[in-house]
Parts: C-alpha cells; structure tokens; sequence
C-alpha cells in the first residue's frame, strides 16, 4: 500500500495535525499515514535543523527507510513541508506518486510580500525568537487559524500546544535555520514532474493566498480554495481537505 506522507511547516511538529490524520482516513478509507518531524522539531527537537530545503527532504527520505517505508509515497504538505516535497519531487521523482500542496509559496513564483504578509515580519521574528511559549503560539494560532471556537476550546487547543513546546522545544538557532532554509529556496522553474493539487484557504492571515493561485496557473494544475479557512486549512477544515484529495483522485 503506498503510505500518505504528511510534512508541517515552519517550527511546528506531527502532534499539531491533531485530529486531521483520523479524517484523513475516514474520508479516504484505509490507508497509511506517517507523520514525519523535521530535525529541530517535535521528536527531533534535540537535533539542529538543516540549512536548506534540499537537506530537509533528504533526511524526510531516510526517515521514511528506518521506518520500512518504501516508495513511491503520495505526500501531503504544508507551508515549509509543501517547499520540502517540491524539492523531493524534482530530485527523486520515482519516489513520489503525487503531491498534495497547502498554502504554500515558492521563489521565483511569487514575490516576498506574498510569500509572508509585511505587517507579520517583524511580530512574527520577534516572538519566534524573544517570545514565551504562550506568547508564541498564542501568535501561531492567531496567524494560522480563522476557524470560530467556543472560548473553552480556544483556550483548551492553545494550552495542548503551549504543552507541546515545553516538551519539545524548539530553540532560536534552529527556528532561524528553518527560517533561512524557506527564505533561501528557489524551486525549478519547472512544475513538479508528478501529478500536483493544491488546496489553499482564502483567509490566509500569513501567506496571500495570490501564492497557490499562482502557482496553479504556472504549473496548469487543478487548486481549491477554501472562503474561509486560514494558513492551517488541515486545522479549520481537516474534513473538506481529505474530501477535496478524494475527488481529485477519483476524478
């Protein structure tokens, strides 16, 4: 069975796909799905992240063989994981069956005032690297997510992921190679040699959601867009997302 590959962004980790792995799998049926963290993050916190982009990929594919996972794989990603398997895709292309994309951004599609909203810079800098981590994700949340909660599950979802950074944390020096990594990739001026979707929310308070649309028309690949939904679209519509692969793939 071809194992489904899920890739997060920027300092984030496999725990904060919450519950979008269980409807992956009700939407979708049986299938295997494996999380992986990329050095500096969540399991692998300890560990300083890699320079770049390429790098990132590379270690995701020795993972995947400690694991006993074989390719071809079908991967799924977001933001910096979705950079991460436009990379793998162009350097091993037999390895990868298709590609799910989500709210992604790519030099030398789209500008640098696309690619990361200007008023966030310097907030966002700011408490990644001086922040506490209530203050952190307190931002990430705020950022990333638009979906409306009851205060009670607001509150309960941010203190799971305060939980998260204490367990794991993840340091300055390795959110600044992250940051470098995404800031200096470039992808091929070519579209990805394996069948490509790309979903993006249209309330993306991060990344302009122009990005996805963008690439869609360069790379002549189907996109959906979701009105609603903020950067994390698997966080405040996990059901549509899987929904929206199935139809893709039985289309």
């Amino acid at each position: 069975m071809t194992a489904w590959v899920l890739l997060r962004g920027l300092v984030r980790e496999a725990r904060h796909w919450g519950e979008f792995p269980m409807h992956f799998q009700i939407v979708m049926g049986a299938q295997q799905i494996v999380t992986l963290d990329f050095p500096g993050n969540g399991s692998l916190h300890a560990l300083p992240s890699e320079m770049s982009v390429a790098e990132m990929a590379n270690h995701c594919r020795m993972q995947l063989k400690l694991l006993g996972n074989t390719p071809p794989y079908r991967v799924l990603a977001l933001s910096l994981g979705a950079m991460v398997a436009v990379e793998w895709s162009a350097q091993h292309p037999e390895e990868i069956e298709k590609l799910v994309l989500i709210n992604t951004s790519l030099a030398p599609y789209n500008p640098f005032y696309h690619r990361l909203r200007p008023s966030n810079y310097f907030t966002l800098l700011g408490v990644l690297l001086f922040g506490s981590a209530m203050q952190r994700e307190s931002l990430i949340l705020r950022l990333t997510s638009t979906r409306c909660r009851k205060a009670l599950q607001q509150e309960t979802l941010l203190k799971q992921w305060v939980a998260f950074a204490c367990e794991y944390p993840v340091t300055r020096s390795n959110a600044l190679r992250q940051l470098r990594a995404a800031i200096n990739y470039r992808a091929a001026p070519t579209k990805p040699p394996v069948p490509t979707l790309l979903l993006a929310g249209q309330q993306d308070r991060l990344v302009n959601v122009q990005c996805s649309i963008t690439l869609a028309q360069c790379w002549g690949c189907p996109i959906r867009l979701h009105p609603t939904a903020g950067h994390d679209l698997p966080l405040d519509d996990g059901i549509w997302v899987a929904q929206q692969i199935l139809q893709w793939e039985e289309s």
